[in-house]
């Protein structure tokens, strides 16, 4: 599976983004795909994550209500749609995928830079 993240921006406290992950190769029947972020002079954080084949969702703490993950079997994306975008947000979101039963996202997109000014 490869995975090409897209959809980042410089955007205004408020604001909303969507970001979109497409992806390619072998079949995603059996992955979880998830949306991870990584701020300067911070370690990467799981955002939201979706089960491929079902409807499953998780979410961070910290964007509950605000970001909602969902994907489109037919284009083979997942997306991150993003409101109430805060300075906070600010971060290289990157998308990934793991195996169902696997603690570890093991496949990666290179990242997409998500910027919000006050």
């Amino acid at each position: 599976v490869q995975l090409q993240a897209s959809g980042g921006g410089l955007v205004q406290a408020g604001d909303s983004l969507r970001l979109s992950c497409a992806a390619s190769g072998r079949t995603l029947s059996y992955y979880v795909m998830g949306w991870l972020r990584q701020a300067p002079g911070k370690e990467r954080e799981f955002v939201a994550s979706v089960l491929w084949s079902g409807s499953a969702t998780t979410y961070a703490d910290s964007v509950k209500g605000r970001f909602t993950i969902s994907r489109d079997k037919a284009k083979n994306t997942v997306y991150l749609q993003m409101n109430g975008l805060t300075p906070e947000d600010t971060a290289v979101y990157y998308c990934a995928a793991k195996w169902r039963g696997s603690d570890v996202y093991s496949i990666w997109g290179q990242g997409t830079q998500v910027t919000v000014s006050s």
